[in-house]
């Protein structure tokens, strides 16, 4: 633990500094002079809403982007970083939180990629390699099968073997963004524990995150930006989530979990032994069985890829399922149909809201009407009531806080947080009797966060059912009624929120049983 500022300064040795580093993108100021210094031998965050230039300050340390303006010193010296190569011959490495790994390859054949001959020395030569490799894992605390095809490894594993890849090359400074993302409660406490032992060999690691609570947990001090200008730094011991949250956004944000809940009312959704093939062929969802009930939300905690991709798909009428039944408000659902689960009065917050929920070239009328172009409010005789439509469509941009130029902005060049909000605005406006919520906070800040698990409690408040389905358990223990635990394709485990329990879940998430067995 840090002792005080000027305890630090005496003791550690600088080796990132930037300073008066200055990027504009078109009339846009990305980075506004931002000063940041990383010594040897901490865990530092940085951290800031979308926007605020954290992941520009990061990419131009990276060699992804190249500063119009300001210096950057690397262990005191001075230097000129034009591509991640000249980085990596400095020591910089990141690790995005989209892995760059060849999924045909083996762990052992990414972390070698690129090196001069590396597939031309034959099996003896890659043996030894893959020594050397299992030797770095074995250093941190980063295990993984070496001679396995990265298809065939977790998400966790995965991302082992790219942190290996940076260690490999060389990297004393080591980048992670949003490194927990896709990251059981156990894995991401393994992935602390390995960043500790980078730190005690002294390596720099930087952390971009959204997670206050990892934040406080693992960093030894914390910068924060904030509109592209460098607001602070500081130490971890002279701060709290709330004054962090404070310095982010510029006002105070609420954290606190709603200890009042509704009573539910009656049954709404009712899927039973669902069978769902994924599109490869292979079974998704087996047997899977979960309610929910008017005035509640049911949340759907899972490491990514054990079906609550199918499971979204097949209840907003995109996937068809090959056994089980499903009965919404009464009514068993027979075939899948888009139009009939509109009709129901289902709403989807789809996972990637520009692949499947608003067409990013399209402006903000159009994108509103989609799912209501049909109805009397918004067409007659087979003609948009475009007059209406606009003036519908401007009181739903001011009622939802959507910053936007003009009505006629497509929706691809609005922020994640602003599409997000354009997307909330038109699914609950439909009036839903049930939201289906997949990762509706992935990649947001915490000032839209905060702004999206208002909709939702305020959904869940005025009658309809939620079902959030969420890679985040932070974000699902604070808004749900009830928690389910999905596992590979199973629903294995349902708790209340008055006893959920972060560690058990964690486990179940994994695979396990509280006793350590596999729970399927």
């Amino acid at each position: 633990m840090l002792k005080g500022a000027t305890e630090l300064r005496s003791s550690f040795i600088v080796s990132v500094d930037m300073q008066g580093i200055v990027k504009r993108f078109g009339p846009v100021i990305a980075n506004d002079h931002v000063n940041f210094q990383v010594y040897a031998g901490e865990i530092h965050a940085l951290l800031g809403e979308n926007g605020a230039g954290k992941s520009t300050t990061m990419s131009m340390l990276s060699g992804v982007y190249r500063a119009d303006a300001g210096d950057i010193s690397i262990d005191g010296k001075r230097v000129r970083i034009h591509s991640p190569k000249d980085a990596m011959a400095l020591g910089v490495g990141m690790v995005f939180q989209n892995f760059r790994l060849v999924q045909s390859l083996t762990a052992a054949e990414n972390v070698v990629l690129g090196e001069k001959s590396s597939f031309w020395r034959g099996a003896r030569w890659m043996k030894e390699k893959q020594r050397e490799i299992e030797a770095i894992s074995e250093r941190f605390g980063l295990a993984f099968p070496v001679d396995r095809p990265i298809w065939q490894l977790s998400v966790g594993e995965q991302q082992r073997v790219e942190i290996v890849k940076t260690l490999y090359r060389g990297a004393r400074i080591i980048i992670l963004d949003e490194p927990t993302s896709v990251l059981t409660p156990g894995e991401a406490e393994q992935l602390f524990q390995t960043l500790e032992r980078m730190k005690r060999e002294g390596k720099s690691v930087i952390i971009t995150t959204h997670k206050l609570k990892e934040v406080m947990a693992t960093s030894d001090r914390i910068s924060v930006m904030r509109k592209g200008k460098m607001i602070t730094t500081i130490n971890k011991s002279e701060t709290n989530e709330r004054e962090l949250a404070r310095l982010m956004v510029g006002r105070e944000i609420v954290l606190t979990k709603q200890q009042k809940r509704p009573i539910p009312g009656k049954l709404l959704l009712n899927v039973q032994q669902l069978d769902v093939e994924a599109d490869h062929g292979r079974k998704a969802l087996s047997a899977l069985q979960l309610r929910v009930h008017e005035g509640e939300i049911v949340g759907v905690a899972g490491v990514a890829g054990n079906g609550q991709k199918e499971l979204a798909e097949v209840l907003t009428g995109l996937r068809a399922w090959k056994g089980g039944s499903i009965h919404f408000n009464g009514k068993e659902i027979k075939t899948a149909s888009v139009r009939s689960a509109i009709e129901a009065g289902i709403s989807h917050i789809p996972e990637n809201r520009m692949k499947s929920g608003l067409a990013g070239s399209l402006g903000i009328v159009d994108n509103l009407l989609f799912k209501s172009y049909r109805t009397e409010d918004h067409s007659r005789l087979g003609f948009l009531r475009a007059s209406k439509n606009r003036m519908w469509s401007q009181e739903l941009v001011e009622q939802f806080d959507v910053k936007t130029p003009d009505l006629e902005t497509p929706v691809q060049q609005l922020s994640g947080g602003n599409q997000q909000k354009l997307l909330f605005a038109r699914e609950i406006t439909r009036k839903p009797r049930l939201m289906v919520a997949v990762h509706p906070t992935q990649g947001l800040d915490i000032g839209a966060t905060e702004g999206v698990h208002r909709l939702l409690n305020e959904l869940r408040n005025s009658g309809s059912g939620v079902l959030l389905i969420s890679e985040d358990l932070d974000e699902v223990l604070q808004l749900s009624d009830r928690v389910l635990v999905i596992y590979n394709g199973q629903i294995i485990g349902e708790i209340s929120a008055e006893h959920a329990d972060r560690e058990r879940i964690g486990m179940l998430m994994a695979g396990l049983s509280t006793a350590g067995e596999a729970a399927v």
